[in-house]
């Protein structure tokens, strides 16, 4: 337990107990550094006993039930702390007795806060709850603050209206309010402050030889030049926002005009890009049926060089001018090792059956010279291929690879060999004889 609430305890059993009465206390707890009038029965047991004294108990923590009328003591604590919170004090008695009741709206006049009493100036409206200060002014002043608030809304300055007529509780009553937009501070800028401040009603003078009836009529006769006078500043007040609004709304209209002609000749604009997109999408189409039907005949072409290549039972390979495979037969299989996968590989990387070791070079001399170049070759199986290199050319008539074609000669080549065997047989028989 804290020293200081273990000290109030103490105090208020020493309060709560007759003299002689007995004080039981917790094992843990012990009466500090002082008594507090109390006398130590059992210090194990913590067993004290209320002793008569003549100090008396401070409370001043406690309700003022159980204070003690102690003059003097009490006096100087309470002085004191008056002292300590006399800002406080003196803030709160000058807005509960002399501060005018006032009311804090935002701009549409939505009330945030009310300082003092408004009942007099305000009443709620039947219905579904609304804290609009339009809705809730009473009679009267319903008719002066819509002109004044307005007024306020245009600038910082106060707006006063004075001797207001207002009803209520069946009785009448005169009030002046003062309407003000914030400035500052930041937090609350643009709010309005309406303060109410009552007046004495208005008292004609009692003048020798006028009747009372007179001077009524003298009194309500003012009352309605005030109202009508009010009436012409109000009326006033409305025309010049009429006027100012007419020409808002005259500009307004000016640059709706503009704008309207300006999304016009946009539109206009769009119009005309639609019909051109239009034209070039007619185009595109044309041009995507132009490249349909090519296509369609590069891909007849295509299938119609293969049937022709594949017919001739030529292998033939197709390089390009770095000697990368570009296109090949089928029978090109069956002298490389050759596979779909192999486009664009360099032709000299495949293994070959061919003994034909200077192909590479050949090929190289034909894109330099662009000059054929023709040679039979044999195979390590024994097949014979004339191979033939030459130049590949465009339409229009430029180099752009080369077209090397392997026709297989080995039936040729073999009878041919059977011939000159024969004729050497031939030849060497005439010799003998």
């Amino acid at each position: 337990m804290e020293p200081e609430l273990q000290k109030k305890l103490i105090t208020l059993f020493n309060y709560s107990l007759n003299p002689g009465g007995i004080m039981l206390l917790g094992t843990a707890e012990t009466l500090g550094n002082h008594n507090f009038g109390f006398e130590e029965l059992n210090s194990r047991l913590r067993i004290f006993r209320r002793t008569v004294t003549s100090q008396t108990p401070d409370l001043n923590d406690f309700p003022s039930s159980f204070y003690y009328k102690k003059t003097n003591i009490a006096e100087t604590r309470i002085t004191s702390g008056v002292v300590e919170n006399i800002q406080t004090l003196a803030d709160q008695i000058l807005l509960q007795r002399f501060a005018p009741a006032s009311v804090m709206v935002n701009s549409k006049g939505d009330i945030i806060y009310i300082t003092g009493r408004t009942g007099k100036y305000l009443e709620p409206v039947a219905g579904k709850a609304n804290w609009n200060i339009h809705a809730m002014a009473r009679e009267g002043l319903r008719l002066a603050l819509p002109g004044a608030f307005r007024k306020a809304l245009q600038n910082f300055k106060p707006v006063v209206e004075r001797n207001i007529k207002m009803g209520s509780n069946g009785g009448t009553h005169f009030v002046d309010i003062t309407v003000q937009c914030i400035e500052a501070p930041d937090s609350i800028r643009g709010m309005v402050m309406i303060v109410f401040t009552d007046v004495p009603a208005m008292i004609e003078l009692e003048v020798p030889g006028i009747k009372t009836s007179k001077r009524s009529s003298t009194g309500r006769q003012k009352e309605l030049e005030i109202e009508l006078q009010r009436s012409h500043v109000d009326f006033r007040s409305i025309s010049e926002e009429m006027q100012t609004s007419q020409e808002e709304l005259k500009s307004i209209n000016e640059e709706l005009q503009s704008t309207n002609e300006e999304l016009q000749s946009t539109n206009e604009e769009l119009t005309t890009s639609k019909e051109e997109m239009q034209s070039l999408n007619e185009e595109l189409q044309t041009v995507n049926i132009e490249l349909q039907s090519k296509v369609s005949d590069y891909t007849r072409a295509n299938d119609d060089m293969k049937n022709l290549l594949n017919s001739t039972e030529i292998a033939t390979l197709f390089l390009d001018k770095d000697l990368n495979i570009r296109r090949f037969t089928d029978q090109m299989t069956k002298i490389f090792k050759l596979r779909t996968a192999d486009t664009g590989r360099p032709f000299t990387d495949l293994v070959t059956d061919l003994q034909y070791p200077e192909i590479d070079t050949h090929a190289r001399q034909v894109l330099k010279t662009l000059t054929s170049v023709e040679s039979s070759i044999a195979t390590n199986d024994g097949r014979w291929f004339k191979v033939r290199i030459m130049p590949y050319r465009t339409l229009d008539d430029r180099i752009d690879g080369l077209v090397m074609t392997f026709s297989d000669i080995t039936i040729a080549k073999r009878m041919e060999i059977k011939l000159l065997e024969a004729n050497d047989a031939l030849r060497k028989r005439e010799e003998n004889k």
